[in-house]
């Protein structure tokens, strides 16, 4: 498998893959989106309006301009066919991996996470996952599909096993969901005010961070096809991606769910772009 960047990328994230320490790619898939599709389309609307977004981070004092960051953009998966778009997120990470560059995807739907913690797991055994999410996403299936948007945490805890998944801001799922997860997972429902007693915990294992943008209050982010009341404030998640900033060992990170057309006036794609530029610069500490 060859990787090259593309004409269209991200902000100023241009660099050529072999330079590059970070990689970004976008998986275009809502194959098992719910409520309101439109995911898809999230790694484009991302890299055409970051022209309106700085290369530079007054909060980590630092510019995209001075990093090697590789764009490789939307990813050529089988369209329709779960199987074949997981496996392709799954080789498209383990080669970044294997070539020791750090993975940062835009879904796409949460679905697609599965097959990139799947690989990072198998390089890292000592894995722990920070999941912000308005959802749970432990179903055993989602009506009678096991591999859901709303399942693929169940399927990843499965490999990672008891207490290596932390999960904030989560306000909406099944009750057998919230049953389950009290003896499987570490949760904080509504809020994510825990996190930095978290990072201080694990900040010593390799951590992935995977971000649906969902955590955030419909006021701030409606643009994602199932909205929920009760999130937080982008504020808030600034706070979280400064925590994640005393990682020793931030190995990796995705945001899923933008559905840009849902938002018409753009705003919740600039919040996914600033979020993107925060996590291309952290990723590179």
């Amino acid at each position: 498998m060859k990787l090259t960047k593309v004409d269209l990328s991200f902000q100023s994230c241009n660099s050529n893959y072999p330079e590059s320490e970070v990689v970004i790619f976008s998986v275009p898939m809502d194959t098992t989106t719910s409520f309101r599709p439109g995911t898809r389309f999230a790694g484009n609307a991302i890299r055409v309006n970051s022209i309106g977004i700085e290369w530079y981070s007054p909060y980590q004092d630092k510019s995209l301009k001075d990093y090697h960051t590789c764009d490789l953009g939307d990813l050529d998966i089988g369209v329709g066919n779960i199987k074949l778009a997981l496996d392709c997120v799954y080789r498209t990470t383990k080669k970044i991996l294997n070539d020791q560059k750090k993975p940062l995807m835009i879904g796409g739907e949460h679905l697609v996470s599965y097959s990139t913690i799947k690989a990072l797991y198998e390089k890292y055994p000592d894995l722990r996952v920070i999941h912000l999410d308005a959802h749970t996403d432990l179903r055993v299936d989602f009506l009678g599909n096991i591999w859901s948007h709303a399942t693929f945490m169940r399927h990843v805890h499965q490999f990672l096993g008891d207490g290596r998944i932390y999960q904030f801001g989560i306000r909406s799922g099944d009750k057998e969901e919230f049953e389950w997860a009290q003896t499987h997972v570490i949760q904080q429902k509504y809020e994510i005010s825990n996190l930095s007693k978290v990072v201080e915990e694990i900040k010593n294992h390799p951590v992935y961070v995977t971000i649906d943008l969902d955590v955030l209050d419909p006021a701030y982010f409606p643009g994602t096809g199932t909205p929920e009341p009760g999130g937080i404030t982008y504020k808030e998640l600034l706070g979280a991606l400064t925590e994640f900033g005393k990682l020793d060992n931030f190995v990796g990170a995705d945001i899923v769910e933008l559905a840009p057309m849902l938002d018409s006036s753009g705003s919740s794609t600039m919040v996914a772009i600033k979020t993107l530029r925060e996590l291309v610069l952290l990723l590179h500490k």
